[in-house]
């Protein structure tokens, strides 16, 4: 018998994203013990972008905004900013389904693009005049490119992961 066949293990293996979501908000990671001062990357925007495209449901908007509270008391900003900044990750990506015609990967990643600098705009227009917030320009631009590169490479790994997810569901 087959471990993905067990239903504990399917379970587990269709929580996946929501577990990784968690730990990614409450390990709020950073490379600055490497030397790499503009290396930054935003993984739960990627995450919560292909899983809210790809995932037909396995993310609920729900557990998408507690890990957003959760991310904001980690990073200290203020609360709520993040949560409201993944549910319109989660409403762009959800868009971007309902009117595709044909998947693309290329499509895809350059929708992520435009949303992850909307929300982005959003989100630091907001922390600028309502909390005076400093902005390191530099940071954030390196953050946006780290962020629409790794698309590319894990929408591949979660690829495998949801084709996985599928093949223990039949």
């Amino acid at each position: 018998m087959s471990l993905t066949k067990l239903p504990f293990s399917r379970k587990l293996l269709s929580l996946g994203p929501i577990i990784l979501l968690y730990v990614s908000v409450l390990n709020e990671f950073d490379f600055n013990y490497l030397n790499l001062k503009y290396f930054s990357f935003n993984f739960p925007y990627i995450l919560i972008f292909y899983w809210s495209l790809k995932g037909e449901g396995r993310l609920s908007y729900l557990l998408v905004f507690f890990a957003g509270l959760i991310n904001d008391v980690v990073i200290g900003l203020p609360l709520g900013i993040s949560s409201v900044t993944y549910l319109f990750i989660c409403v762009f990506a959800v868009y971007l389904r309902n009117i595709t015609l044909r998947v693309s990967l290329i499509k895809d990643w350059f929708f992520f693009l435009f949303t992850i600098l909307v929300i982005n705009s959003i989100f630091y227009s907001i922390l600028v005049v309502f909390f005076n917030v400093k902005i390191d320009y530099y940071n954030l631009l390196f953050n946006v490119l780290y962020t629409f590169l790794f698309y590319y490479f894990f929408s591949y790994i979660f690829g495998y992961y949801l084709n996985l997810l599928r093949r223990t569901n039949d």
